[in-house]
């Protein structure tokens, strides 16, 4: 039997190759794409008898790419668009490129991959799961990340718009919210700006930051038979942190 395929956006990152390790160990014979000098040399599958990884360079802004990836690729059963960016800047400091680069990669890099794998899916008459990796501040401002939190919450209805067009063909449009993630862009920020630590030393009632696997865990079962009735749905994980007022 053939297995399932599986295609993770940002996959390169820690968060894409924990979805990517978990959808592999579920099954699934993931291609992971990201950009050619994002580091992928993690992404050597262990000697288990079960399908390795395939690495895809491809810029997710880039329509003609991510088109000419996926034709050459089975049709996809599950895709995670996880790619994203994040630059910290006071509200009134971003820059007009900043703003676009994070709606280019964060809302129109899923769109890209979001359509052009439900094309395929409902040309093959296959059923599918597509899975857009959002955000908590989305939904709930943080300081000094007004682009990110905006592209996340435009990709929060674009997963709403896909899931109720795609329902009568079997494609299911869901997304992860994760909070605070001590791993890929937010551990930078961590490592990096002290007033963005300090804010997330208090802001998880949980009391501890999120790992890349707890994300990857939910991002598989999204993804899995255990999910199949859920569609336009957003799973937020995020210890609690939407609970809080943050000050900034």
């Amino acid at each position: 039997m053939t297995a399932p395929t599986a295609v993770v956006t940002g996959g390169a990152g820690d968060i894409g190759r924990a979805i990517a390790a978990h959808l592999r160990l579920a099954g699934h014979r993931v291609h992971v794409l990201d950009l050619p000098d994002n580091n992928h040399s993690q992404l050597v599958a262990p000697d288990d008898g079960l399908e390795p990884y395939t690495f895809e360079a491809v810029d997710v802004t880039d329509r003609a790419a991510v088109d000419a990836v996926l034709q050459r690729l089975p049709v996809p059963d599950v895709v995670i668009a996880a790619a994203g960016i994040v630059q910290s800047a006071p509200f009134l400091d971003i820059t007009p490129q900043q703003w676009q680069r994070h709606l280019d990669v964060n809302l129109t890099g899923a769109f890209h991959i979001g359509q052009s794998a439900a094309r395929r899916m409902v040309h093959a008459d296959r059923p599918g799961s597509i899975t857009m990796i959002t955000s908590w501040v989305g939904v709930q401002p943080w300081p000094e990340i007004a682009a990110y939190s905006v592209s996340k919450a435009g990709l929060l209805m674009l997963t709403r718009a896909m899931a109720a067009e795609l329902a009568p063909h079997r494609v299911r449009v869901n997304a992860l919210s994760p909070g605070i993630v001590a791993a890929g862009m937010a551990r930078r920020q961590l490592e990096t700006e002290p007033g963005y630590a300090a804010r997330a030393s208090t802001a998880v009632p949980l009391g501890r930051l999120q790992s890349a696997d707890e994300v990857a865990r939910i991002a598989a079962w999204l993804s899995s038979d255990a999910a199949a009735y859920l569609t336009g749905s957003v799973i937020l994980a995020d210890g609690g942190a939407s609970l809080r007022v943050v000050e900034a």
